[in-house]
């Protein structure tokens, strides 16, 4: 693999100025939140990736929680069920749930894991319910409007 020298001044020069933090976080869980314009362009999704690699191999332990809401509507879209938000939550019946496991445990997880490894990486894929690694109970959204006496709670279903 060949780099131009300018290249390689640019990289030394990030290096440098990354060294601080890889020297405060080596060692550490860091966790990465992985959404947005970055799941979707493809320059985006390769260097996070490659980003991800890097923290691994200067000693940090990366650990990525992502979204998934544009596939999640894709996929409910496909099967004809009305996406519906409330203050920008998803209301998640049972038949939604199922829909939402499946894009975020099927799709987008196995697609972040395969496109760490293929940088270089040797990422695994879990999801909340594999041996009960997060539990969660029910939201309670409470709504209230100005003329309201008393806030209404709405029950926006399996929303933790």
């Amino acid at each position: 693999m060949s780099i131009d020298l300018e290249k390689a001044m640019n990289n030394a020069h990030i290096l440098g100025e990354a060294l601080p933090y890889i020297r405060k976080f080596s060692g550490k869980t860091i966790v990465v939140k992985y959404g947005g314009n970055a799941m979707t362009d493809e320059n985006l999704k390769q260097g996070f990736a490659r980003d991800v690699v890097l923290m691994k191999l200067v000693g940090m332990n990366p650990i990525i929680v992502h979204g998934g809401g544009p596939q999640i509507s894709s996929l409910l879209e496909r099967v004809g069920k009305e996406s519906k938000f409330i203050d920008g939550m998803r209301v998640t019946d049972s038949e939604t749930m199922d829909i939402v496991q499946m894009v975020l445990g099927g799709l987008v997880n196995k697609e972040i894991v395969s496109l760490i490894n293929h940088n270089g990486g040797n990422a695994v894929g879990l999801t909340g319910k594999d041996a009960e690694l997060i539990r969660a109970r029910k939201l309670q959204f409470k709504s209230q409007l100005p003329e309201m006496n008393a806030p209404e709670i709405i029950d926006i279903g399996h929303v933790g």
